[in-house]
């Protein structure tokens, strides 16, 4: 479980301690705070960790090296945050300046630090070093659907220059993988049931790795399905193939893009569910709508599972500060629900007036 993260000059990511919930961890806030560069820092980090091809426990990260473990870092940042070079991620100022970022594990033995400074194009400098590496590997689920781009997407991107995060392209792979069958399979249909029945129908790939959406006897390919279902349908392959229920870490960004409130609904019972599978979930969202079915379904727990962190403007636009809490009514700053409150107000003028 990660437990904690320190960013320190890291774009427009508050500089400050982040404590995390081994369960849920909602990140909410205006567009560019830095929500989802921390989702996209945090899964670049743990990713690099993660052997390739294996997920073993207790793999010795000595086999990397340090230098090694250091380019692995930060080939995953630059894959998924698209900077020109590495120092683009440091914070602005006049001069030279450096990021550092540090996690921190429930396992003291995975703990990590590092930096990079404002001329570094392709390395960062570790100075804590991991003694063993993740024993399972993270899941990144964009803002977009991906089930459109299987199965030609991963071809591409390894063999060309392409401008799409590398996350993108470690999804797609996760797309083709095959559905679970036997024991577990009980499982899977726990939490396929509610999203196939938003859906209307069931999630099937050929053997050409296209996916398509089998309704009413019939099949629909996956680009004439509307787009809040590819989302949804991608969902569902990921837990049909054990990937989500079987992985430690899940960060989404976004989830709520593109969905109407009744399959928000649903979204909100599916990602509590894996939370409490036991699956690290880390979301950042604009959704009040979708905020509100978590708090619904969390809020009363005698022991809370979920945390909250909200990101606020300061006096600099470059700059944000962080509040975090076990629930959202214990945050001061919440631009999201003043918003709300404040055109619930415009409305009711409006027709007082009209």
């Amino acid at each position: 479980m990660l437990k904690r993260a320190s960013f320190t000059n890291l774009t427009s990511v508050p500089s400050a301690e982040w404590q995390f919930s081994s369960g849920l961890n909602v990140i909410v806030g205006e567009n560019g705070l830095g929500k989802s560069h921390v989702l996209k820092a945090l899964y670049s980090i743990l990713k690099s960790l993660t052997p390739d091809g294996i997920s073993v426990d207790g793999t010795q990260l000595e086999r990397f090296g340090k230098s090694q473990l250091e380019k692995r870092i930060a080939d995953e940042l630059s894959g998924n945050m698209r900077p020109d070079s590495l120092g683009r991620l440091v914070k602005r100022q006049q001069g030279r300046n450096r990021a550092e970022i540090s996690i921190k594990f429930e396992d003291k033995r995975l703990n990590t630090s590092f930096g990079f400074a404002t001329n570094s194009r392709s390395q960062v400098e570790i100075s804590d070093l991991p003694h063993i590496s993740l024993n399972k590997s993270p899941v990144f689920i964009p803002t977009r659907e991906l089930i459109t781009l299987c199965p030609w997407f991963v071809p591409l991107f390894d063999s060309y220059n392409v401008p799409f995060e590398k996350s993108w392209r470690d999804t797609v792979m996760l797309l083709g993988a095959p559905s679970l069958r036997g024991p577990r399979e009980t499982k899977v249909r726990e939490f396929l049931s509610p999203i196939e029945a938003a859906m209307g129908g069931k999630v099937e790939v050929d053997a050409n790795g296209r996916f398509f959406l089998k309704v009413n006897g019939g099949k629909m390919e996956a680009a004439l399905v509307a787009e809040g279902l590819r989302k949804f349908a991608m969902l569902a392959r990921l837990i049909s193939t054990g990937i989500l229920l079987e992985q430690g870490y899940l960060f989404w960004d976004e989830p709520e893009t593109n969905l109407n409130p009744k399959l928000i609904r649903v979204l909100a019972q599916v990602i509590v569910g894996l939370a409490d599978q036991g699956i690290q979930v880390f979301i950042a969202t604009h959704s009040v709508f979708l905020l509100r079915e978590i708090s619904i379904l969390t809020d009363g727990r005698k022991k809370p599972n979920s945390r909250y962190f909200a990101l606020a403007a300061s006096g600099d636009e470059e700059v944000s500060h962080l509040e975090q809490a076990d629930t959202i009514d214990a945050l001061e700053t919440l631009v999201l629900l003043d918003e709300e409150l404040q055109q619930s107000e415009r409305y009711l003028d409006a027709q007082e007036n009209g």
